[in-house]
């Protein structure tokens, strides 16, 4: 890797690794990390480009995080763990465990989507108008090109098939909030596709892990156990 990967960890036990959304850090997971470690060895990681990981000289694609996350559990000598993601975390999540099965025990895919169509025309419009202004401006602008660069990741990717799913078979738990900017019925395709999944939808919207930990959470952990 080009790159050493940010992170914080705590908690002692099987591993259990948190991947954060678009634009986002670890500290996305601050009301998780307490709790999640009176059970769990957890790690909190800050992807390629985001929070304290350099942006480095690797692709700056969905599938290139995944590859990251393998060579950083390879690193830290972890074969097994507990893997949970949150938005693009999610996706990447999704991606990682397709590759590497033999690396995931159980999965949970929060506000997770299999392509840039599965997020509600009302979010997705504005991200599509921001990404052509700063492909614009990042003509001229170093600090434009990296936010187009960010963009870029909910514009165009993932591009997951559906019936890609049916050959992972770990339990996975695909969790969302009613109001998610990700549409229920890609949601429930998800879930669907699935051969070994729980569905769940909380009350709150696609940050339920951070507005409303206290539904999260007892899910999360009771899928786990």
């Amino acid at each position: 890797m080009d790159i050493a990967l940010n992170y914080i960890e705590t908690g002692e036990g099987f591993p259990l690794v948190l991947l954060h959304g678009n634009g986002e850090d670890h500290t996305y997971f601050k009301r998780q990390m307490e709790p999640f470690s009176q059970r769990y060895r957890v790690i909190a990681l800050d992807t390629r480009g985001h929070g304290g990981s350099p942006r480095g000289s690797a692709p700056f694609t969905l599938d290139q995080f995944a590859g990251d996350l393998k060579e950083f559990l390879d690193r830290k000598g972890i074969t097994r763990c507990h893997l949970l993601g949150f938005s693009d975390g999610g996706n990447i999540a999704l991606l990682f465990a397709l590759k590497y099965p033999q690396y995931v025990e159980k999965l949970v895919l929060n506000g997770a989507n299999l392509r840039p169509s599965g997020v509600k025309l009302s979010t997705q419009l504005p991200i599509v108008a921001g990404w052509c202004a700063c492909g614009v401006c990042g003509l001229f602008s170093r600090q434009a090109k990296a936010n187009w660069e960010m963009l870029n990741l909910m514009v165009t990717q993932p591009h997951i098939k559906p019936q890609e799913l049916g050959r992972l078979t770990i339990p996975t738990l695909v969790i969302a909030g009613e109001n998610d900017m990700i549409l229920e019925k890609h949601t429930r395709l998800i879930a669907a596709s699935l051969p070994n999944s729980k569905l769940v939808i909380l009350p709150g919207d696609h940050f339920v892990a951070r507005r409303n930990w206290e539904a999260f959470n007892p899910v999360v952990l009771e899928f786990l156990e």
